[in-house]
């Protein structure tokens, strides 16, 4: 088992949620609690792991008028990931698992999933509905097409990482599966299924893709990234 599995096996499993009670409820009920807890106007929001604030609800039942209960998760492994520790662009419903790292004047679009152990270089965009798997590995200055999947390596822990080079282009839908290396400067056509290995400075495409030109060939503005967009 290598140090991700097994970061993923021995935490304690939480069901993070928020609950909003009224009724006959004093804050010194929810004093010393193992959640927090905020007084409203005429309710109290209870913040935490449900397990722990569902105990207390039980004992409290006859105190309790009404209750709205949300669970954000259910017996999750790991907490999403710190955003105010990113230097990066990060929009309404991504999903970046602590763990993962995040360069600086990074574009982390709508949708996309990043998971434990990927790591995502300086100034590279990941577009809407991209999922970056577990470990994967993709440098600077890229751009990741909307909808790309980028392979994850938990299962088999045999497996090999994905590993994209800096100033790589993947297009939209593109799947690149394990044990894949691109080098850098590759582009790899929209809706390509990689299998293997893509030199640096080629064009990849097709399923399964294969060299089909230079990326030198391609004209600047086809696989020009804005740097303008990376500015915070």
């Amino acid at each position: 088992m290598d140090d991700i599995a097994k970061i993923i096996s021995e935490a304690k499993k939480k069901t993070p949620c928020k609950v909003y009670l009224k009724g006959n409820i004093k804050a010194k009920d929810l004093q010393g609690k193992p959640f927090q807890y905020f007084e409203g106007k005429d309710f109290f929001l209870l913040i935490g792991d449900w397990e722990e604030i569902n105990k207390w609800i039980s004992k409290n039942k006859k105190s309790i008028t009404d209750s709205n209960i949300y669970l954000e998760a259910r017996y999750s492994a790991l907490p999403l990931k710190d955003l105010s520790l990113v230097n990066a662009r990060v929009e309404p419903g991504a999903i970046i698992r602590e763990g993962a790292e995040i360069g600086k004047d990074c574009i982390i679009m709508m949708g996309a999933v990043i998971n434990i152990g990927a790591s995502i270089g300086d100034r590279t965009m990941v577009d809407m509905n991209v999922v970056v798997g577990a470990k994967a590995e993709i440098g600077k200055d890229c751009h990741i097409g909307a909808g790309a999947v980028i392979a994850g390596v938990l299962e088999p822990p045999s497996a090999k990482c994905v590993s994209i080079g800096d100033s790589v282009l993947i297009g939209a839908n593109a799947v690149i599966l394990e044990g894949v290396t691109i080098y850098k400067c590759a582009i790899v056509a929209a809706g390509s299924i990689v299998l293997k290995d893509v030199p640096p400075d080629m064009v990849v495409a097709g399923v399964p893709a294969k060299i089909i030109k230079k990326a030198s060939e391609v004209k600047g503005d086809k696989k020009a990234i804005l740097m303008e967009l990376r500015k915070i």
